[in-house]
């Protein structure tokens, strides 16, 4: 009988080995959730999955009704009746939508109309090209038609945008409970004074006058995400500091003419947020401690009752976005760092989780994950530092591993329990490397304190941290210490510039994707001013201004490159106007005219992020090219 166990045993621990491991290719075929709605009859939830075509070069969509509680997926041909539209006015007599609208002169053609065929921009302030795209003279405006077609701008002749760009949608721009007024966010600036501002608005435009009224004008940060609640309180999330785009970010209802901030005292961020049914409370997701969770906070209107922030659920993952309200539940997409979103319930009074949609559980079935751990690690002036450790599947602690530190981006991005579709964890895992990911100072989540402290000191404490969180993990006998890599995009690709000048013989090659290499040159072509004016302290030609000294001299890593020694891949997207191409170009030509091993990876049509599927293979297969070339 013990024969039979051992060869039990044995063939049980053969069975795991044989599972797969997560691929660049299995990843690019996930399956990506978009959750529309809970259905008009509340029964069933409306949710859309995008999957990658590698062959077609692009993603495909279908979507599904799910019950609420749990049940078979149906495939729907239309979903659009299924679920309350809410750009209708309560009355039914108006829609809201938006469009594009030629406002300002800016082509060649738009001066000299019998030159119709010049190819020629002409601008004579900043905000002349935003993310990827020239500013061609036309704006989103908001747009409100009648039930007779009849068209209406409200923000008619106006220079500016509504929804926002790049990225902003119709949750710009809402009703008022009454139908009466369209409410829609702008930042009411152009030109050189839209680059460095912040200062967006909630605008109050009321059908029967005609008349607009900025809402929001004592604030000169952002407003943003209006709704109102069940009570008819208009609510919104804002920033105080104009130009900080990562600061504080707090609820504000308005209730009975005043202005009550309901996270003031809280020591945190909010990410997004939803009433509940009864208007008693709101439900916010912010980031804490590596992960992104659901908090409450009450709402006293103007009683004495003690406003009270309350985390509702921990664990190792996060909460992306808060679908709606079920009975005693709440549905929510989750994620970590080896499942990609799934639709979720969580039951407020049992405190327990289900797991609604599974549109990737059979892949992950077959996958032998990675194991993901928490560090606590002690920064160089005394701090305790969260640093997430991936292991890769199969982990044998008598085995030694190369071993990536990863730079995150922002600098303010959280690293949380985030599932990305090309900085992926477990695939650079799957593919035998431990991977080192360390909430360095800036990051939110662990207090606000901790997330400012990255503002003016881009090379100084964040730097220390990185090399805390790979020195500390290089104790591990399971890692191999002459074999360390540094990678990362945004500020994580500074970090690797950086960190090329002032490791030490620390690494033995580094992954720079679209990083900021000559902090003069980014402040002379970044699209977004007001970030480096912030972050930076200001311009490179205040001479009196010891901040911005340091960031362009001390804390540039074009001062650095003389102590460069070490292979480096870059990485970019020529239609990147956040970290424009120079940027890498400058890098590249350094290490290059240096006799480093380099390489330059061009990608003509990408911005900052990497979209096609194809090109998103490419990049995922040279990457890992790279680190079997030097790693």
């Amino acid at each position: 009988m013990k024969k039979i166990a051992l060869i039990l045993i044995s063939m049980s621990g053969l069975s795991a080995m044989s599972q797969e491991i997560m691929t660049p290719e299995l990843l690019w075929k996930l399956g990506r959730i978009s959750p529309l709605g809970i259905s008009n009859d509340n029964k069933n939830i409306i949710y859309k999955v995008s999957t990658p075509s590698i062959d077609e070069n692009k993603s495909n969509s279908k979507y599904y009704s799910i019950p609420i509680n749990g049940g078979k997926a149906s495939e729907l041909k239309e979903y659009t009746s299924l679920i309350s539209d809410k750009n209708k006015s309560s009355d039914g007599k108006w829609t809201v939508s938006h469009k594009e609208v030629k406002i300002n002169n800016t082509l060649g053609k738009d001066y000299y109309p019998t030159l119709d065929k010049s190819d020629v921009l002409i601008y004579d302030g900043l905000d002349y090209r935003h993310w990827d795209t020239y500013n061609n003279g036309n704006h989103n405006h908001v747009i409100i038609t009648d039930d007779k077609n009849k068209e209406i701008d409200i923000m008619k002749n106006e220079p500016f945008d509504s929804p926002q760009k790049p990225f902003g949608g119709d949750e710009d721009y809402i009703w008022s409970p009454d139908g009466s007024k369209v409410i829609y966010v702008s930042k009411k600036k152009e030109k050189t004074a839209y680059a460095i501002s912040t200062n967006t608005d909630l605008y109050e435009y009321n059908l029967k006058s005609g008349i607009t009224e900025n809402l929001t004008k004592s604030n000169s940060g952002y407003d943003v995400a209006p709704q109102f609640s069940p009570n008819s309180d208009l609510s919104w999330l804002q920033m105080k500091r104009d130009g900080y785009e990562a600061d504080k970010n707090d609820i504000i209802v308005r209730h009975k003419g005043t202005d009550i901030n309901l996270t003031s005292n809280w020591d945190g961020t909010v990410d997004s947020f939803t009433w509940s049914n009864d208007g008693r409370k709101v439900y916010f997701l912010a980031p804490i401690n590596g992960t992104k969770q659901l908090f409450e906070v009450n709402f006293p209107g103007l009683t004495k009752i003690a406003i009270r922030v309350k985390q509702i659920t921990e664990g190792q993952f996060d909460i992306n976005q808060i679908i709606g309200f079920h009975e005693e539940k709440v549905l929510v997409t989750r994620s970590d760092m080896n499942h990609a979103n799934e639709i979720f319930s969580y039951n407020l009074n049992k405190k327990d989780w289900k797991q609604l949609t599974n549109i990737n559980t059979e892949i992950y079935n077959n996958l032998s994950l990675p194991k993901i751990e928490k560090r606590i690690v002690k920064t160089t002036d005394g701090k305790d530092m969260l640093v997430w450790v991936i292991l890769p599947p199969n982990f044998d602690a008598k085995k030694k591993y190369p071993t990536l530190l990863y730079c995150q981006g922002g600098p303010q991005g959280a690293l949380s329990q985030f599932y990305s579709f090309r900085w992926n964890f477990q695939v650079m895992a799957s593919q035998g490397y431990i991977v080192v990911a360390p909430n360095r100072r800036g990051m939110p989540g662990h207090g606000v304190s901790w997330n400012e402290e990255i503002s003016k000191d881009w090379g100084g404490q964040a730097m220390d941290d990185y090399l805390s969180a790979i020195d500390d993990i290089s104790q591990e006998n399971y890692v191999d210490k002459t074999r360390l890599g540094a990678v990362g995009a945004s500020y994580g690709g500074y970090s690797v510039f950086y960190l090329a000048g002032i490791h030490k013989n620390r690494f033995k090659t580094f992954i720079a994707h679209a990083g900021i290499f000559n902090t003069q040159s980014m402040y002379g072509t970044t699209e977004e001013v007001f970030f480096t004016n912030w972050d930076m302290g200001g311009a490179y030609w205040e001479k009196n201004n010891s901040l911005t000294q340091k960031a362009y001299n001390e804390f540039n890593p074009i001062n650095l490159v003389n102590n460069w020694n070490t292979p480096i891949f870059i990485i970019q997207g020529a239609k990147d106007y956040r970290v424009p191409v120079g940027q890498s170009q400058e890098a590249f030509q350094a290490a290059q005219l240096k006799g480093i091993k380099s390489r330059f990876m061009l990608f003509p049509e990408e911005n900052h992020w990497i979209l096609k599927p194809q090109n998103g293979l490419v990049w995922q297969h040279e990457f890992f090219k790279w680190l079997k070339e030097t790693l």
